[in-house]
């Protein structure tokens, strides 16, 4: 394909969010949808809550104290599993014991965009994975060392570097970037760095969207914006 025919989508995105494990899914239909366009997918982080504590906090607790009661919290829950299962996704949200603080696996995230797109792209799936349909901690660094694993990244390095500050202040910029940019909530799709699709989105609103930057692009009337 030509690189005319390429456009990049940035994901900001939190790997606690459900709305964003949603808008993965429906990105990846909506990619296949965009004929011919060639998408180039780059994870970016944020967080939805940085407050909390590097070891997590128990999570039905932090939910209850957020939403006001487990009433509340089971409607939450009620209203987003069905628009999980339309995309594949098995919520299992009474498995997820854990709030965690996702600050070590957006360092991870970097890192694997380092290793190439599809590293990333198959780590952050295995997250959303983990946290939303196996309930498991993806605060834990032995949870995180196994995922990269599986990512096909080198484990022994990424266990090495996750005790250690590397990239901390790296990542929090880039999340305080998104801020400055009005980036509040997420998912949020920025084509080639100058349109932003805000939200799960459905898959004919994000693929109309590709096309439409793809062609602009092509076309070099993306060059007049911004």
């Amino acid at each position: 394909m030509s690189e005319a025919n390429a456009i990049t989508v940035d994901v900001v995105s939190d790997v606690v969010c459900p709305w964003c494990f949603i808008g993965q899914k429906r990105l990846d239909k909506a990619v296949a949808a965009a004929g011919d366009v060639d998408v180039h997918i780059r994870w970016r982080p944020f967080q939805l809550d940085p407050t909390i504590p590097p070891q997590g906090k128990d999570r039905r607790e932090y939910m209850r104290a957020k939403f006001g009661s487990d009433e509340r919290i089971r409607e939450i829950h009620a209203r987003i599993e069905p628009l999980g299962e339309a995309e594949g996704i098995s919520f299992a949200f009474d498995a997820i014991k854990v709030a965690p603080n996702t600050l070590d696996a957006h360092r991870l995230i970097r890192w694997a965009g380092a290793a190439g797109e599809a590293v990333q792209n198959r780590l952050v799936r295995r997250l959303f994975q983990l946290n939303f349909e196996e309930g498991v901690n993806i605060g834990d660094h032995a949870v995180l060392v196994e995922a990269a694993r599986e990512a096909g990244m080198d484990a022994s390095v990424v266990a090495t570097l996750l005790p250690t500050d590397a990239d901390v202040e790296a990542v929090r910029t880039e999340i305080a970037t998104a801020s400055r940019m009005g980036i509040s909530g997420v998912p949020c799709f920025l084509l080639e760095g100058k349109y932003a699709v805000m939200g799960a989105q459905d898959v004919d609103t994000l693929a109309d969207a590709i096309r439409q930057v793809a062609a602009a692009k092509a076309s070099g009337e993306l060059d007049k914006v911004g």
